[in-house]
């Protein structure tokens, strides 16, 4: 029986305000270390923040959507290409004019306006930048 009468199962006793007392700054620090305020990272916007300025910010955003596409279809295009002659002919090509042929293609893909194809020659790997 504790002081107040009451009877506790076999083993079980009241915990001393000793581990009490101990165990409360614990927990009060747990609680305030995941209290912080957290901020997300920012996403790069290329809104304006003005709403009636949003269809421009949308159609900008289209157009720019769809730049990245055509690079990255132009450039996976022309790396399979270039996959293709090495693993048919033994080696990278010198450039990428020794691509077109009738084994592969009857001519270069333009790159997107203002860009040019980059290729490394002793990767193989092709990139397009800025002219």
């Amino acid at each position: 029986m504790d002081s107040i009468g009451h009877r506790h199962p076999q083993g079980c006793s009241r915990p001393s305000k000793r581990r009490i007392v101990c165990f409360l700054p614990l927990m009060a620090g747990l609680v305030f270390c995941g209290c912080g305020k957290k901020e997300a990272p920012k996403a790069e916007s290329t809104s304006s923040g003005n709403p009636a300025a949003a269809p421009a910010d949308y159609l900008g955003a289209i157009a720019k959507a769809k730049k990245a596409a055509e690079r990255t279809v132009d450039t996976a295009g022309l790396q399979k290409t270039i996959d293709l002659f090495q693993a048919q002919e033994g080696r990278l090509p010198k450039d990428l004019k020794e691509l077109v042929g009738p084994n592969y293609l009857s001519k270069l893909p333009d790159p997107p306006a203002g860009m040019k194809f980059e290729y490394n020659v002793t990767s193989g790997q092709i990139k397009i930048v800025p002219q």
